[in-house]
C-alpha cells in the first residue's frame, strides 16, 4: 500500500450521511474568528458531487437575499462538523448546473420517497 493512501485513509472522516444531487443539506462549518471560533449552518441544495478517495468534494447552492450563493465544501475537512440530510430530491441528472438560471417556482426540486426495506 502506498504511503500517501495510508495517510489519507486516517483522515477519512466515517460519520458523513449518505447524500446526492438535489438533496437539501444543512453543512454545519467551523469558522474561527480572531481567538473564537464558532459553528456558521449553510444550507442549500447539493448540485455537485465529485468523488474521489480523500479529495472527495461537493457544492451547495442557495438565495440569498435575491442572490444566488455557491460553496464548495471538501468532503473530509477537519473545518466541517456534521452534514445534515434536510430533504431528498427527486432528479435526473448528477449535475444540477440548470438550477442557476432558474428562479423562484421554477427552481424547486420534487421531494424523493426512501423506500425502507
Amino acid at each position: 500500500m502506498n504511503i500517501i493512501d495510508q495517510i489519507e485513509k486516517e483522515q477519512m472522516k466515517t460519520d458523513i450521511p449518505s447524500f446526492r444531487s438535489g438533496d437539501t443539506v444543512k453543512v454545519h462549518v467551523r469558522i474561527k474568528e480572531a481567538e473564537k471560533e464558532r459553528i456558521q449552518v449553510f444550507e442549500g441544495v447539493v448540485i455537485k458531487k465529485k468523488k474521489g478517495a480523500c479529495r472527495a468534494s461537493f457544492t451547495v447552492r442557495k438565495i440569498s437575499y435575491g442572490v444566488g450563493v455557491e460553496r464548495i465544501f471538501p468532503l473530509h475537512s477537519p473545518t466541517i462538523d456534521k452534514i445534515e440530510v434536510v430533504q431528498r430530491g427527486k432528479v435526473r441528472q448528477s449535475r444540477i448546473y440548470y438550477l442557476r438560471g432558474l428562479k423562484g417556482k421554477a427552481a424547486r426540486i420534487k421531494e424523493r420517497q426512501v423506500v425502507r426495506t
